[in-house]
């Protein structure tokens, strides 16, 4: 095993030096590539989920000083993070002289080639960032279930008949069937553009009923007390993380260059979306206070036709962003595993539709077993997103640039420890508050 990776260490330190001119973007080969546009309707529509509708809640947690500030703080250091985890992965490329690497693969050849203390974790790299990454999209893609159920349960309550939610869920199955047998992102870019017309409809109309009657700003709270910040930051990881998604993405583009340009598709899109988050989260919170609920549909009036409009656009978008999320899981099980079991070509597209109708019937399975889904869920997000969007990102940068060196005074090494013990100690702590609120909630 050490002369194993002694020998990889070699081969990479040589292809450092003879590998400057290779460029992975020139020789990346995607089957079905989307241009511009579609990329970033679709990493609007990845990055903009259920989850805005939650940021009035959050800023309850915090305060509306501190929910603008700890917003913008964690939206930044998405991103950043996102930009490095590219960056290592183009870097990676290049010494390896192929045009893509994926997430879990990139953690493999950077454990490699990184400090010899954290060598031993490379047996184990690939398995895991692929467990986290199919477990996470799953589960996300198990709350999208619940959600458009009880969207649709809502309205036809209001003006038909009362079923149970169980009931909404088995109707969805079919239509979930079908979006979700779309295999490439790139049929998928027009439901995404429909998708986001109606979402930024849908925030206009959000927005008419909170910033009516608004009372005064000094009936508001600027700050919370701390112990509720963990509550906060769970709320915004979860609602601005998507990294699956968001590298699924990168890797089906035309022209990858364009997605981290300082101008680029990532960084423009980042911007509409935290200004997104922190207007509707400010506004909301100045509407409702403490009263705000975990998704603001609820607390804007249920009978009137504007609201129920507002939720059968977002029961809409849920349904196309349910495709994006599960695309995920799906790929990293076919491509990466199941595929290889099976030598008829013939076959394969047979063989991964299977798998993506079991996909969703397990996602069925799990919301209609689970009551309160979304409190199992918050505990696997804050633990899987604090380990897939800071720890991963910044230790494979640690990796990636010890042979380079970290540039003056260590300032990228500094960086990205400050960034690994942000990433551990908002998973402990989000992890130990959600822990907290299913015991509380089991022992109602």
């Amino acid at each position: 095993m050490q002369n194993d990776i002694k020998n990889d260490s070699i081969v990479c330190s040589e292809k450092i030096s003879s590998t400057d001119d290779y460029d992975p973007h020139m020789h990346r080969n995607a089957k079905n590539p989307t241009n511009n546009w579609q990329t970033f309707a679709h990493f609007l529509k990845a990055s903009i989920g259920t989850g805005v509708l939650a940021m009035p809640s959050a800023f309850a947690h915090a305060g509306y000083v501190n929910g603008i500030v700890l917003t913008l703080i964690i939206g930044l250091l998405a991103l950043y993070c996102l930009h490095i985890l590219i960056g290592s992965m183009y870097v990676l490329c290049k010494r390896q002289r192929v045009p893509y690497v994926s997430f879990s693969e990139a953690m493999k050849l950077g454990l490699q080639q990184g400090p010899p203390a954290l060598r031993c974790l490379v047996p184990i790299a690939i398995p895991f960032v692929d467990g986290f990454l199919a477990f996470y999209h799953f589960g996300i893609c198990c709350v999208y279930v619940v959600f458009i159920a009880e969207s649709i349960k809502q309205l036809v309550d209001e003006y038909f008949v009362t079923w149970d939610v169980r009931l909404h869920m088995c109707i969805i199955i079919i239509p979930l069937l079908l979006i979700f047998s779309i295999r490439n992102l790139k049929l998928l870019a027009p439901f995404s553009s429909a998708a986001n017309l109606l979402l930024f409809v849908g925030f206009g109309i959000i927005l008419y009923y909170i910033c009516s009657n608004l009372p005064p700003l000094s009936d508001r709270k600027p700050f919370e007390h701390y112990t509720k910040l963990p509550t906060f930051f769970g709320t915004v990881l979860f609602a601005l993380e998507a990294v699956g998604v968001i590298l699924a993405i990168e890797e089906n583009m035309a022209t990858p260059r364009a997605y981290v340009q300082p101008c680029g598709i990532m960084n423009w899109g980042m911007c509409i979306v935290l200004s997104l988050y922190v207007f509707l989260g400010f506004f909301g919170y100045w509407k409702y206070g403490d009263e705000a609920l975990g998704s603001v549909t609820l607390n804007i009036p249920q009978s009137e036709i504007p609201a129920q409009v507002v939720k059968i656009f977002f029961a809409i978008t849920t349904y196309i962003s349910y495709a994006l999320q599960g695309y995920v899981t799906a790929h990293i099980l076919w491509s990466k595993y199941l595929s290889k079991r099976f030598k008829d070509v013939s076959k394969h597209t047979l063989y991964e539709l299977i798998l993506r109708t079991v996909i969703v019937l397990l996602t069925f399975c799990c919301a209609i077993a689970i009551p309160d889904l979304s409190l199992f869920l918050s505990l696997v997000g804050s633990f899987c997103l604090s380990i897939l969007g800071l720890i991963f990102p910044a230790l494979l940068q640690i990796c990636v640039q010890y042979e380079r060196g970290y540039g003056p005074y260590n300032y990228k090494l500094i960086i990205n420890l400050l960034l690994l013990i942000f990433g551990l100690f908002g998973g402990i702590v989000g992890t130990y508050v959600s822990i907290v609120d299913i015991i509380n909630a089991l022992s109602k």
